[in-house]
């Protein structure tokens, strides 16, 4: 007996389309602040109680924006690593309302692919 070829597109079971519950809601930022320490990163809360984090080395960035980065739309979360003279660096936002726990997972991420040369 032949072996049937896999169909295109998606499988599912009854149990997979089955209803989800999400993290919603911004949650605890100290989840993120708390992932950097004075010896390797500055901090400033400045007027606005808006938090900034960079590396000592200046490459690293995160801001917290928890009433909305002024001149966008809602952005509440910035994180950005500076680029060298052969790669690029990247930048990525979250939203105001996105959970503390996502961006700290985001964070991790990028603290665990660091290393000091």
């Amino acid at each position: 007996m032949a072996e049937v070829p896999p169909s295109p597109g998606f499988s599912t079971t009854i149990e997979a389309l089955r209803l989800r519950e999400w993290l919603i809601g911004p949650g605890e930022p100290m989840l993120v602040i708390d992932q950097f320490y004075a010896d390797d990163f500055n901090l400033v809360v400045d007027d606005r109680a808006d938090v900034h984090v960079n590396s000592k080395d200046g490459r690293f960035y995160l801001g917290w924006f928890p009433s909305g980065r002024p001149g966008t739309d809602r952005e509440g979360w910035k994180i950005a690593v500076t680029g060298t003279a052969k790669a690029r660096g990247y930048r990525i936002s979250f939203d105001t309302e996105t959970p503390a726990d996502v961006v700290a997972a985001a964070v991790t991420r990028a603290l665990e692919t660091s290393r000091q040369v």
